[in-house]
């Protein structure tokens, strides 16, 4: 048995409220099934996810995260999208550091009609981390 075989990625999903938080709502709502890897930690904007609730999240179990964030353009708060994009880049270097696939983290945007494309996301999530098996943090 491979280590992805019968493997279920856990994911923490920093979604924010206006937007992506929205989108997965509607998707709910309409009864567009995904799996149920996802845990949602609704915030008010994607720019006020901190790094280190990225790395807390992996330190803690889990095997991948999803920050969702309004389209460009689109932020309830001006620029907060802005700054997870540069928080997300810094990140997906510091990450690398220690040993963590680039692959267990993404960035993406997801507006409140969206909820197919939401969806889509976990979906892909999910068998992305399927195919890279648990994450084994260095000691």
């Amino acid at each position: 048995m491979t280590a992805a075989q019968g493997f279920e990625p856990r994911i923490i999903g920093f979604l924010c409220t206006w937007c992506s938080y929205a989108g997965a709502d509607q998707a709910g709502g309409s009864q567009k099934p995904y799996p149920p890897n996802l845990s949602v930690v609704r915030v008010m904007c994607s720019g006020r996810v901190d790094p280190q609730f990225i790395l807390s999240a992996f330190a803690n179990g889990a095997d991948g995260v999803i920050i969702m964030a309004c389209h460009p353009g689109d932020c309830h708060y001006k620029e907060g999208n802005c700054r997870a994009l540069q928080r997300y880049s810094m990140l997906c270097r510091v990450l690398e550091t220690f040993g963590i696939e680039k692959e267990r983290i993404r960035l993406e945007y997801v507006s409140a009609s969206e909820g197919e494309i939401f969806r889509r996301i976990v979906h892909e999530t999910v068998s992305s981390l399927r195919g890279l098996g648990p994450l084994v943090l260095p000691d």
